[in-house]
């Protein structure tokens, strides 16, 4: 198995990977089918029009997750790595007030945002929560290709057949240390005698060699560290009925003057780590720019983490930084290949627990861990979060996810801690509890898998 630091890290926007990044790399996808033109179809007839239907998770809370948003971006041609966020609404109107998508390469496509997206909840697709259906037309609306695309998480998108074939077997065979558990991992690592970043960069560099591992690293670590720096400097309402205020400034605030005037309480660790979490969270639900990790939902924890190793930990550099990143990595491709890391398909458990699993064993590798230590911490974060839905009220990634993400930020340094002192031996494997999520995902109901439709969700008025 191989998942690499750069799928697990994506460079996008708010607010939502699956529900808004996914859906505009679909849209993209389905363009490029489109202009390869390798399907059938009546001879001479010519695409002039789309329709697009949402399913699922993406149909209830498409609205207060931007969706519809992304599906049109992404059917202009926009990709959520290079896409402008301050230059998306008025894209958007255009295409709104014309009628029409013009993406690069293709003729005018017929798209009215109103009629020919569909937000359906009554038919859920069998794939995955989060599904999607492209539909291209001719001028007399007779259908010429028919896609389904599914959002699996993290930005994560697989094709109908992609799903139903299932992870690659071949990935296993090119890369040094191809762990797909955490078990095989700790026993690689014995065996090799490196650590977990190592071995995940010794996979890294056979793919792209170290100049580029480095270079793409260290993108990685300024796109987040930049929205932290964005999330600080910005105040006022984020969008929405909710009308809820921004808060990360004012705290920051508050946190410098208590700097300045020699002021460090007993809560001062868990102040810094809960207000870099909320600045990202802010910004991502403010659509702007962000690194999933391995979510957009859970944005903030790894970066909240890393900028507090980075800020005031004794010896931080550059190159620990990059291993953090490697390690955290480690942990989240075995997360996700073994069980989700879908809010929609596992609940909260599965974005927020993941992060902070990634985060506890980024920062116990970071402190000198053992690569047991460092499996030991993930578990304990992991672990701490087990059952945890995802009830976003009003389909919007604000109420419960910012704070989410500045608790799951302390309960990392706290795994990260706990496990520094001891051996690495535990009565809980990471793996069993991985699994153990992936059954708790599996059991927990619909209602509370990002549809908004139980929990804070229904029992906090919306406006």
């Amino acid at each position: 198995m191989f998942l690499s630091v750069f799928d697990v890290f994506k460079i996008g926007i708010g607010p939502s990977s699956s529900h808004t990044m996914g859906p505009m790399t679909a849209a993209n996808r389905f363009l490029d089918e489109i202009l390869a033109g390798d399907w059938p179809r009546p001879r001479q007839a010519t695409v002039a029009a789309l329709k697009v239907s949402l399913h699922g998770s993406l149909a209830f809370t498409g609205v207060g997750h931007g969706t519809g948003r992304a599906v049109v971006l992404g059917l202009c041609g926009l990709a959520p790595d290079s896409v402008d966020p301050d230059r998306t609404d008025a894209t958007i109107a255009a295409v709104e007030a014309e009628g029409l998508v013009h993406p690069p390469g293709h003729p005018a496509y017929r798209f009215r945002p109103a009629h020919d997206l569909v937000y359906d909840r009554s038919n859920r697709l069998p794939g995955h929560a989060n599904g999607l259906q492209f539909f291209a037309l001719d001028a007399d609306g007779t259908l010429l290709l028919r896609r389904i695309y599914y959002s699996i998480g993290g930005g994560f998108v697989v094709s109908e057949a992609e799903l139903a074939r299932g992870p690659a077997a071949a990935e296993a065979a090119d890369v040094p240390y191809p762990f797909e558990n955490a078990a095989q991992m700790l026993e690689m690592a014995a065996s090799s005698g490196l650590s977990i970043a190592q071995m995940k960069r010794a996979n890294e560099e056979a793919r792209i060699g170290r100049k580029a591992l480095d270079a793409g690293l260290d993108r990685i670590w300024e796109a987040m560290d930049g929205c932290i720096r964005r999330g600080l400097a910005t105040d006022g309402q984020l969008p929405g009925d909710l009308r809820v205020n921004r808060r990360a400034r004012a705290i920051h605030t508050q946190l410098e003057q208590q700097w300045q005037r020699n002021e460090l309480g007993p809560f001062a660790g868990n102040d810094w780590l809960g207000v870099y979490a909320m600045a990202v969270n802010e910004e991502n639900a403010a659509g702007g720019r962000v690194v999933t990790a391995p979510t957009n939902g859970a944005a903030g924890v790894i970066p909240a983490v890393l900028k507090h190793h980075a800020t005031f930990a004794t010896g931080a550099t550059r190159a620990s930084i990059r291993d953090m990143l490697l390690t955290a990595a480690a942990i989240g491709g075995i997360i996700k290949h073994n069980a989700s890391i879908s809010g929609a398909e596992v609940g909260c458990q599965g974005e927020v627990g993941s992060a902070s699993a990634m985060a506890a064993a980024a920062l116990c590798a970071a402190m000198g861990g053992t690569p047991a230590q460092v499996e030991n911490a993930a578990e304990i974060a992991l672990e701490h979060h087990l059952g945890m839905t995802c009830d976003p009220v009003a389909g919007l990634v604000q109420i419960p996810c910012i704070e989410r993400n500045a608790f799951g930020a302390v309960k990392a340094v706290t795994a990260a801690s706990l496990a520094l002192k001891g051996d690495g031996t535990h009565k809980v494997s990471l793996d069993v509890c991985v699994e153990t999520m992936r059954q708790t995902g599996h059991d927990m109901s619909e209602r509370y898998k990002e549809t908004s439709q139980a929990g804070l969700a229904v029992n906090v008025v919306a406006c």
